[in-house]
């Protein structure tokens, strides 16, 4: 695996700081029953790495401490995670809204009978990875069979009213490139997704999140062993968008990696990129501390963030 982070670190990407924190997002894990390709967080089905529930409760302490208002869990597949349901529980108890990222597959798998249920049931909001309608490329990007696995997880959601006219349980799709373009147009893309998936497969959502893939992690080792790195940072910085700044994603989350350790986005956790200014932080330290205008960590992959229409975990900016 080649390391990315010594290209990444020289940047000339402006400064930036916080704003009012809104959402926590928390990674439970790199455990994955899939290996894709685009991966940045290199996951997969031999990864150890796991929260453990001290942890967890540590994730329910801040949340009542705070006034974050959405708990977005990701992964790994998070629902792997032994304590996932428990949390989702404590959180919905709690009224924060619950966003689960979704590989699809995982509900189909031995052991997760009942997840989809479970979502349903706890009116968890549903942002499934699908990286095309066209199921060679999916299988291509994300392993064979994925596919046909997916669209078993759609319509199991479908059936319990996700993405249905007049539901409140929402069910999202999210779409990265499989290689070193930059995503298409999200709003053109929909209308081409929900009509193919309608189609083909009798299959509704609510919307498409275009998500740039970031030269990080297996994709960033990905482009340094076809000799594409260099060229991909320069198509990020020669697409950067000025306007993009005030939406990215780290100037209203806070992202938790699988220890409790608090990091300013899920890209800069991958890059072991710490608060500026601060040894690794846990969360329990900030119980009680405003983050408010502090200061956000920064290097090149920034610019995937910033780049044409812009990218973040809610999609396009």
């Amino acid at each position: 695996m080649h390391d990315c982070r010594p290209l990444l670190e020289k940047t000339d990407f402006p400064a930036i700081r916080r704003g009012k924190l809104t959402t926590l997002q928390v990674n439970l894990g790199y455990l994955c029953n899939q290996t894709c390709v685009h991966c940045h967080v290199d996951a997969g089905p031999r990864r150890k790495e796991i929260m453990q529930r001290e942890t967890v409760d540590t994730i329910l302490d801040f949340l009542r401490a705070s006034d974050v208002k959405t708990l977005d869990l990701t992964g790994g597949a998070p629902e792997m995670n032994p304590h996932f349901r428990y949390l989702v529980h404590e959180a919905c108890q709690l009224g924060i809204q619950v966003i689960d990222r979704c590989n699809l597959t995982i509900l189909s798998e031995p052991g997760y009978e009942g997840l989809a249920e479970f979502l349903a049931e706890h009116k968890v909001e549903v942002s499934a990875s699908l990286p095309c309608y066209l199921g060679e490329n999916v299988d291509a990007q994300r392993g064979k069979g994925v596919f046909s696995a997916s669209i078993a997880g759609l319509k199991a959601l479908n059936a319990l009213g996700y993405g249905m006219d007049g539901s409140s349980l929402m069910l999202n799709l999210v779409y990265n490139p499989t290689g070193t373009s930059l995503p298409p147009s999200q709003l053109e893309l929909e209308i081409a997704y929900k009509k193919e998936l309608k189609e083909r497969f009798d299959i509704v959502f609510n919307q498409l999140f275009t998500i740039t893939n970031m030269p990080i992690k297996r994709f960033g080792s990905w482009l340094i062993s076809k000799g594409e790195f260099e060229g991909y940072m320069q198509q990020l910085k020669d697409s950067y968008q000025p306007a993009n700044v005030d939406g990215v994603m780290c100037r209203s989350l806070l992202s938790i990696d699988w220890q409790g350790y608090v990091y300013d986005c899920d890209f800069n956790q991958m890059l072991d990129l710490p608060l500026p200014g601060k040894a690794q932080t846990h969360l329990s330290e900030l119980l009680q501390e405003n983050v408010e205008g502090l200061p956000i960590a920064i290097m090149d992959h920034c610019y995937g963030c910033t780049a044409g229409q812009g990218s973040s975990c809610s999609g396009a900016l």
